[in-house]
């Protein structure tokens, strides 16, 4: 059973930074691409950053240029975002979400077609206030 988990969110003051996680069960980062989006209150949900299959891969959203960094660990089956420089509108839940390899290849991974990703994660809440 594919399961992705998140953890790092909390509360963190303009400016501070945080490390999302994203822990994926039962299936190889090798083989699916991961896309990290966000949910505001009242919003719809967007890309934030995304990962290929393959590693080489990644593509940020222009909120997320220059500040927030998507890495991973294929041993560990782990998905990190590092976010920098925070911002109170990055407040929102961030989810991990896996795109399968198969039909677009291993170094697909987009941050604006969230329908294409078929496994999410249950969201972790990032709030960035003074």
């Amino acid at each position: 059973q594919l399961q992705l988990v998140e953890s790092g969110g909390g509360l963190v003051q303009p400016g501070g930074s945080l490390r999302l996680s994203c822990a994926v069960y039962g299936f190889s980062l090798g083989n699916y691409a991961i896309g990290w989006f966000r949910q505001a209150p009242g919003k719809e949900r967007e890309g934030v950053s995304c990962i290929g299959a393959s590693g080489g891969s990644t593509k940020y959203a222009d909120s997320a240029k220059g500040r927030f960094t998507i890495s991973r660990d294929i041993a560990k089956n782990m998905v990190y975002l590092q976010m920098n420089s925070l911002k109170p509108e990055d407040t929102a839940v961030y989810y991990c979400a896996a795109l399968s390899s198969d039909t677009y290849g291993s170094w697909y991974c987009n941050v604006h077609f969230e329908y294409e990703y078929g496994y999410w994660g249950q969201g972790t809440q990032v709030t960035v206030s003074s």
